[in-house]
């Protein structure tokens, strides 16, 4: 059985590859469902290590909805995947009635020629999974992340069988979400032949709690989506003059 982790450093990265892992899923920011690296991390991975590497594209938290700048953000990021030599892409475009956005899609698919590509778990939102497994094969998906629309893979087991049933092996169904000690073992024996997990440990690196937090709980809210409002930069400017 092969085994994917989810990188979200160079620390990370390395573990995965000492302890004989796969390949890794290379992102940022655990906390909102992984984000693209940065360019920075990308290339020290690649000169430092020989893992296979398969890097997330997905530019923001929210949702997986995204307009014509941010499509061409992402196949930006998938063009310099492909000039390092990057295995895969994992990513993915919804609509706002949360069915996978096919023509969206595509266009990552296409920039993605040459390296595998993984939908990743916007695919745990879609109304009708059964009948979009058979959308992403004829796309040219390689590959399904999912945890069987549940928080984790062994809640949502018995839909991920179902989806790697009627696949027939056209698309590989890739469990994820919830993996670790105590469950990967019924993976292999549902007869998949590859899981996703980070086995994350959290270490705390401060000496003590600081007086003032950099998290805001508003930007953790599924849906929400953070952007700059030109009519309230207009009027500080304007008050400021």
């Amino acid at each position: 059985m092969n085994i994917e982790i989810c990188a979200n450093s160079f620390e990370s990265s390395k573990n995965a590859q000492e302890a004989g892992a796969d390949r890794i899923e290379l992102c940022t920011e655990l906390s909102v469902g992984g984000l693209t690296p940065s360019h920075g991390l990308i290339e020290k991975v690649f000169a430092e290590l020989s893992i296979p590497v398969h890097v997330l594209i997905r530019p923001r938290s929210g949702d997986f909805c995204y307009s014509e700048e941010e499509l061409d953000i992402m196949i930006r990021d998938i063009i310099y995947c492909k000039k390092l030599g990057c295995s895969g892409i994992v990513s993915g475009v919804l609509s706002l009635e949360n069915d996978i956005n096919i023509l969206a899609t595509k266009k990552l698919i296409k920039a993605s020629e040459g390296m595998e590509f993984t939908f990743h778990r916007a695919f745990d939102w879609c109304k009708n999974p059964i009948e979009e497994v058979n959308n992403l094969y004829k796309i040219g998906v390689h590959r399904i992340l999912s945890s069987g629309q549940k928080s984790t893979a062994i809640e949502g087991i018995e839909l991920l069988k179902q989806l790697k049933s009627i696949s027939e092996g056209n698309i590989e169904i890739m469990p994820g979400s919830g993996i670790n000690i105590t469950n990967a073992l019924a993976f292999k024996e549902a007869g998949f032949t590859s899981i996703h997990f980070s086995a994350t440990e959290k270490k705390q690196v401060l000496t003590s709690t600081p007086e003032v937090s950099m998290h805001s709980d508003s930007f953790f809210e599924e849906g929400i989506i953070a952007t700059s409002n030109k009519e309230i930069i207009l009027e500080i400017k304007k008050l400021l003059a």
